[in-house]
């Protein structure tokens, strides 16, 4: 029996779409929501629009602008190159993030009267960022209940996946094709397998080849 209602954190991006997708199967309604923090690309806004029509679930885009002044970084700076040194977080971390995007989509839900939050945080592939860890997920649930009395559900589908596996999950929602060529994860803001430069789409193409071969190998076997 499906729960009653979700809101998703979506950027439009492979990881969060598989959470839309999966959330449609776990809950009776699915809202979404994107914050516009200044990203390099609007493209990104753009693609949650379009994936959130095309699979008619409302979509709410809030304005987080305030993080770009607070932090900025390579994702919203054209003259910050996106690198990341040994034993430093890379130029792509965004101080506070997804403390504050959980935060907000926290009190949109307690709005709309939904009580589960999916993100699609991954401590598996995370490229070292501290907010992506399943420890401070759940410290946030907790703060968040507090907060606001209200009785929260973080949900993190992809918690330990690593991307080939998030591949694989797209591929048992029915979604493969559709997360492969309707997302945009990659960093100069180009959809589908992206630029095949990016330290994302590195990682995006590294588990999709290996969940190929997976596939290939059980279909041969």
């Amino acid at each position: 029996m499906k729960q009653e209602k979700a809101i998703v954190v979506f950027s439009g991006g492979q990881d969060s779409t598989t959470c839309l997708f999966w959330a449609q199967k776990q809950f009776q309604e699915v809202e979404a929501v994107t914050f516009n923090y200044g990203q390099r690309h609007s493209l990104e806004i753009e693609c949650a629009k379009e994936i959130t029509k095309e699979l008619g679930v409302k979509h709410h885009i809030l304005d987080m602008s305030l993080l770009n002044q607070l932090a900025p970084n390579a994702l919203t700076r054209d003259d910050i190159v996106i690198k990341q040194e040994q034993g430093q977080l890379p130029t792509t971390f965004v101080d506070g993030r997804n403390l504050l995007f959980l935060s907000f989509a926290a009190v949109l839900a307690k709005q709309i009267g939904a009580k589960h939050i999916v993100t699609g945080v991954c401590e598996t592939d995370f490229s070292g960022y501290p907010d992506c860890r399943d420890v401070f997920i759940k410290s946030l649930n907790v703060t968040l209940n507090l907060a606001m009395d209200y009785q929260f559900v973080i949900d993190t589908p992809l918690m330990w996946l690593n991307k080939a596996e998030t591949w694989e999950l797209a591929d048992e929602l029915g979604a493969f094709d559709y997360v492969r060529e309707k997302t945009l994860t990659c960093y100069n803001g180009v959809k589908g397998d992206g630029c095949g430069e990016c330290p994302a789409c590195h990682l995006r193409k590294r588990g999709l080849i290996e969940y190929l071969r997976k596939k290939e190998g059980v279909m041969n076997g």
